[in-house]
């Protein structure tokens, strides 16, 4: 066996550090930083004031937002149904299938994709809170997980909504209640008594008119936002003949 050249060596040792410093960098790609919601394309700003920020979203089938960040806490409300993947950054995908109408609420605080690979076209109205809320608690429905439903009384679920209206408060926080109102599909105005500041956005439903003191009359349809001042009256009138649903956000805390 002949001795092995110390010189040799050492070229042989310098030249495999080289190859490894030319070799291509195998280290995972890091992953994309989150937009703020302002910025993600598929959440248009439709209205905004010192309470609220409102956002009319809208995500074709087989496609999906960017990864967004949710910094404040928000109410969403599905027009109509809804089947999406929810896929929260640093937490496992979740399936989420949502009814017509359907109310939820977030504490934010999170950044997260929506992705509609069932197929079906994802739209609702997501409302950032900009005041601080304190601590959420259901009423009538089952919008924060776990929680009881404290509510002294409520319509009974079982009732002929489309012809009668009704009133569902969903749930609270220490500075906002929110709840569903339906209307049949006659033609009567409904006024509207606005005791505090409110946000009312409709859920469901097509050529509803607005009017009242000193606003120009407006057609309204699901995914419609309307901000009405305390102490102020607005009319609502039904052209369509069908049903309509309006979630209202009452503000009274500061």
């Amino acid at each position: 066996m002949l001795p092995l050249n110390p010189s040799l060596l050492r070229t042989v040792w310098l030249l495999s550090i080289a190859l490894l410093c030319s070799a291509p960098n195998l280290q995972t790609p890091a992953a994309p930083a989150a937009v703020p919601l302002s910025a993600e394309p598929h959440h248009k700003l439709v209205l905004e004031n010192s309470y609220v920020r409102v956002y009319r979203v809208s995500i074709p089938a087989h496609s999906a937002t960017l990864l967004h960040q949710h910094d404040l806490p928000y109410v969403s409300v599905s027009l109509g149904p809804a089947d999406f993947v929810n896929a929260v950054a640093g937490r496992p995908e979740v399936h989420v299938v949502l009814a017509d109408g359907q109310v939820g609420y977030s504490r934010g605080g999170l950044a997260h994709i929506a992705r509609t690979d069932s197929g079906v076209v994802f739209n609702n109205v997501t409302i950032e809170l900009l005041k601080p809320q304190g601590e959420p608690q259901n009423l009538c429905a089952k919008i924060v997980p776990g929680g009881a439903l404290l509510a002294p009384s409520c319509p009974d679920a079982s009732a002929d909504q489309k012809k009668e209206p009704s009133s569902v408060p969903q749930f609270k926080t220490d500075e906002m209640t929110a709840q569903l109102d339906s209307y049949g599909p006659g033609a009567q105005p409904v006024e509207i008594a606005a005791r505090v500041p409110t946000l009312l956005v409709i859920a469901a439903g097509s050529e509803i008119q607005r009017s009242g003191t000193a606003i120009q009359k407006e057609s309204l349809s699901a995914g419609s936002a309307v901000w009405l001042p305390a102490a102020s009256r607005t009319i609502f009138s039904n052209q369509s003949g069908k049903p309509w649903t309006v979630l209202s956000l009452t503000f009274e805390g500061n």
